[in-house]
C-alpha cells in the first residue's frame, strides 16, 4: 500500500544527506556549510507546507500525537504490545518534531551567524554548536526507533522510506 509520497521521501533522504555534509563541512569549508544550511533551511520550510497541504500520510493532522498517546505508546512497546501504525506511530511523530525543531534551531542560528548584528556573537555561535550536537543525539536515537519498528512490526521501514509503500493494514493496526 502506498503510504509516503515521493516528495517525503525525496525530503528525508535529501534531509539526511544534507545534514551529513553539513556535519562533514563544518570545520573545513564554511562556503558548502554555510549553502547546505540553506537548503536544510529551505527543506524544512517545504515540508512544514507540506504537512499541511500534502498527501494524508504526510500531514501533520495525521500523526501529531497528545503527549498522554506518545506516553501509552511507550509503555507498550516496554511491553511489547504497541500497535503498527500504517503512517507514523506516537514516538515516531515525535521524534520528527523535535528533529524538525532542533534542525529548524541549528539552521536559524547558523543564519543568525552569518548576519553582521550576531557575527561572532558567542552564545549564537554555542546554541549553534549545541543544537548540531543534539542532532547528532537524536538521529541514533531515530535510527534505533526504525530498528525497532521494523522488527516488531516484520516490516523493512528503510525500504518503505525508498519505494513509499508498506503492507496493507490488518487486525488492530492503526490505518
Amino acid at each position: 500500500m502506498k503510504v509516503w509520497d515521493r516528495f517525503v521521501r525525496l525530503f528525508h533522504w535529501t534531509l539526511a544527506g544534507s545534514i551529513a555534509v553539513a556535519w562533514l563541512s563544518a570545520e573545513e569549508w564554511d562556503a558548502l556549510h554555510e549553502w547546505t544550511g540553506y537548503l536544510i533551511g529551505g527543506l524544512l520550510l517545504l515540508r512544514l507546507v507540506w504537512g499541511l497541504i500534502g498527501s494524508r500520510y504526510a500531514r501533520f493532522s495525521q500523526f501529531l500525537r497528545s503527549p498522554a498517546a506518545i506516553l501509552a505508546y511507550g509503555r507498550a512497546i516496554l511491553t511489547g504490545r504497541e500497535r503498527r501504525y500504517l503512517g507514523h506511530n506516537p514516538a515516531g511523530a515525535a521524534m520528527i518534531l523535535a528533529l524538525i525543531a532542533v534542525i529548524a534551531g541549528t539552521a536559524l542560528t547558523g543564519w543568525m551567524g552569518t548576519l553582521d548584528r550576531f557575527w561572532g556573537v558567542e552564545w549564537v555561535e554555542e546554541v549553534h554548536e549545541s543544537l548540531a550536537t543534539l542532532i547528532l543525539i537524536l538521529v541514533p536515537l531515530h535510527l534505533a526507533g526504525i530498528v525497532l519498528a521494523s522488527l516488531r512490526n516484520h516490516e523493512n521501514l528503510v525500504r518503505a522510506m525508498i519505494s513509499g509503500r508498506k503492507r496493507a493494514p490488518s487486525g488492530t493496526d492503526v490505518a
